[in-house]
């Protein structure tokens, strides 16, 4: 397991701690939409939870199988960085929104490396 994660690029690498960063925090805030779900069934907040989630094991899937299909996908999901930074900003979070920015320039330029197309073909 250890040569199989040396052998993939900084990008996939990048996007696979960014993927768990993303599903660590569904799981801290899971127990919020619960407590929500209890009152109110269908929710905004549930449903955009839900919808993360799914997207997020999904895509992590595909670039774990290196299926063409997860590049696409998974700069779909670094996209979601793009918000979070004017967002963390105007909240007078300089600091994160720097951390933010730096981490989403990682990404996509990790993601839209040509050895990335290369790694991310059905084997």
């Amino acid at each position: 397991m250890i040569a199989r994660i040396r052998a993939m690029p900084g990008g996939i690498r990048l996007y696979l701690v960014y993927a768990f960063l993303i599903l660590a925090g569904i799981g801290v805030s899971l127990r919020s939409v619960v407590d929500l779900a209890i009152s109110t069934p269908i929710s905004f907040e549930g449903f955009v939870v839900m919808a993360l989630l799914a997207y997020t094991i999904f895509t992590t899937t595909l670039v774990l199988q290196r299926k063409q299909a997860a590049r696409g996908l998974a700069i779909g999901l670094a996209s979601l960085t793009i918000p979070l930074i004017p967002i963390l900003a105007l909240s007078r979070l300089i600091i994160e929104a720097i951390f933010v920015a730096a981490l989403a320039l990682a990404l996509f330029r990790g993601l839209l490396r040509p050895e990335i197309r290369t790694y991310l073909n059905e084997q």
